[in-house]
C-alpha cells in the first residue's frame, strides 16, 4: 500500500506520522512545494494551480490514496483535486476538528492562520458544528511560518501572542493549521491556566490518517510489520526532508523507521 501526502511545507508531517503509526508498512510519498510556499497568501486560483501541480507529481508515483495535509489547500483546492483524481484515487482533505471539540462543551478557541480566521469557511464550520458553544477565533500571526523554519524563538513569540488572545475560561483548543500540531505541547503549556481543568487539544492528523485507511478498506497493521519506504518530492523534484523537519518528533520518526529514498 502506498499513500501520498501533499502540502506546501512540513505541515504534512503531522498526518504523515499518524499514517506511519497506523501503518508502518505503508510506502509514503511526501510532495512539498518549497518553490511556491507559502500557499496562504496566494489567490484561491493560484493556490489551486500549485496544489494540482504538487499532487500530479505525487500521483506519478502510483499512490493508492492522496492526503491533502493542509487546511488552506483543502479549503480552496479540494474540489479541483477530487475532480482531477477521483474516483480512481481517493483524495482526503484536512478539516479543523471543530465538531469533536464542540462536542466536549467548551468554551472553545480555534487557533488558525490569519487568512482562515474569520473566513466564511471557518464560520460555516462553527455554525454547522458548534451551535450553543462559545467559540473564540484566534489568529496566529507568524506561527505557521515559525514552525516551518523551526525558528524556536519565533515559535515561542507567536504562541505567546496567540495565547494572550485566548480567553482564560477556554477548555479546548482546535489546532486549525497542520503546522500547529507539531508544537502542540508548547501551545498547551502557554494556554493552560492555573487552577483550570487540563486543556484539551484537537488536531486533525489522526482522523485524516484513519479516514484515508477507511477509504482504502484497510485497518492498522501489526507493530512488527516491516517499515515502508519514504519518497520526498520538492516541487516535483526528488529530494529529502527539509532540515527543519528533523526538529520535530514527527519528522524524526520517518528516518528512524525507513530510509528517505531519492
Amino acid at each position: 500500500m502506498k499513500i501520498a501526502l501533499m502540502d506546501s511545507g512540513i505541515g504534512l508531517l503531522a498526518a504523515t506520522a499518524a499514517v506511519r503509526r497506523l501503518r508502518p508498512d505503508a510506502d509514503l510519498v511526501l510532495s512539498l512545494d518549497p518553490d511556491g510556499m507559502p500557499w496562504g497568501p496566494r489567490t484561491p486560483q493560484d493556490l489551486t494551480d500549485r496544489a494540482l501541480t504538487v499532487a500530479e507529481a505525487a500521483v506519478a508515483h502510483g499512490p493508492d490514496a492522496l492526503i491533502v495535509g493542509c487546511n488552506t489547500a483543502t479549503v480552496h483546492a479540494l474540489p479541483a483535486l477530487r475532480a482531477r483524481f477521483e474516483p480512481g484515487l481517493p483524495v482526503v482533505g484536512t478539516v479543523p476538528a471543530i465538531k469533536p471539540a464542540a462536542a466536549g462543551g467548551g468554551p472553545v478557541a480555534i487557533w488558525a492562520t490569519p487568512a482562515t480566521t474569520g473566513s466564511p469557511y471557518q464560520r460555516g464550520l462553527i455554525q454547522d458544528f458548534a451551535g450553543g458553544v462559545t467559540v473564540t477565533e484566534v489568529p496566529c500571526w507568524g506561527l505557521a511560518e515559525a514552525v516551518e523554519h523551526a525558528d524556536q524563538a519565533a515559535v515561542d513569540a507567536a504562541v505567546a501572542a496567540a495565547a494572550a488572545l485566548t480567553p482564560d475560561d477556554v477548555t479546548t483548543v482546535v489546532l486549525g493549521c497542520t503546522h500547529y500540531e507539531l508544537v502542540a505541547e508548547r501551545i498547551r503549556a502557554a494556554v493552560q491556566r492555573p487552577g483550570r481543568p487540563p486543556l484539551v487539544l484537537h488536531g486533525s492528523a489522526g482522523a485524516v490518517a484513519a479516514q484515508a485507511l477507511r477509504r482504502l478498506g484497510e485497518g492498522a497493521a501489526p507493530e512488527a510489520a516491516p517499515p515502508g519506504s519514504v519518497t520526498v518530492l520538492l516541487s516535483g523534484r526528488a529530494g529529502t526532508l527539509p532540515a527543519p523537519a528533523l526538529a520535530y518528533e514527527e519528522g524524526r520518526l520517518l528516518p528512524a523507521v525507513s530510509p528517505v529514498r531519492h
